[in-house]
């Protein structure tokens, strides 16, 4: 075949899509439009969503700032407590501000109030829930009343949360076992930290407890 020929048959086969396709958008020029105009909508939502989510992301970083600001000066600046304490009313990042108050009356040991800020912590299990049963437990150590400390470590260990490490919490019941007098579970327990966790702060501090109390058998 000669290229002139081809060269024709080539234009003939372009002239003829063109032709089809100019055909097609004018038989179909409505549902097009309605088409083009759905996407444009779809897409305008999508930004809309994007620019909430954003806004959102913004304030939340801004409440968590701001819940971290103020629990790390109350001890200079007990004025904090009450933005504090409307933090902690609502919002995403409420647990947390009961828990830095929690930590604040602990620390002055008004356990009445640290135990009335721990109990409002509820709902999902992750590191603020686990974080407030420790110290509420602890709570209970110091007024005594080992039983229901030594249940909520009973149960944390149960529970075997993957966000909240277990050094902290065997060696505190062992601390409940030791101060009712249980010196063999106690002793087992300190054990178990010395073993299980030996390179963590309660891994040594199990270690010296484990010589002291084989000391005094």
């Amino acid at each position: 075949m000669k290229r002139t020929t081809r060269k024709h048959l080539k234009e003939d086969k372009f002239q003829k899509i063109v032709s089809q396709s100019v055909e097609f958008l004018k038989n179909h020029t409505k549902e097009l439009s309605l088409a083009g105009a759905g996407v444009v909508v779809v897409a305008l939502i999508f930004v809309v969503i994007q620019v909430i989510q954003a806004q959102a992301l913004r304030k939340q970083n801004r409440i968590l700032d701001q819940i971290r600001s103020l629990s790390s000066e109350l001890a200079d600046k007990p004025e904090n407590l009450q933005e504090l304490e409307k933090l902690a009313g609502n919002g995403k990042f409420a647990r947390m501000a009961y828990l830095e108050l929690a930590k604040y009356w602990f620390e002055r040991e008004d356990l009445a109030k640290a135990q009335s800020q721990l109990e409002n912590i509820k709902g999902k299990k992750d590191l603020f829930y686990y974080q407030a049963q420790d110290l509420l437990a602890q709570t209970f150590i110091h007024q005594n009343d080992l039983d229901r400390a030594i249940e909520i470590y009973k149960t944390i260990e149960k529970e075997k949360p993957e966000n909240y490490v277990l050094d902290a919490v065997l060696f505190h019941r062992a601390e409940a076992h030791e101060k009712k007098g249980e010196i063999e579970e106690a002793l087992e327990l300190f054990k178990r930290v010395k073993e299980e966790f030996p390179q963590t702060y309660y891994g040594y501090d199990a270690t010296a407890k484990v010589t002291e109390l084989e000391q005094k058998k």
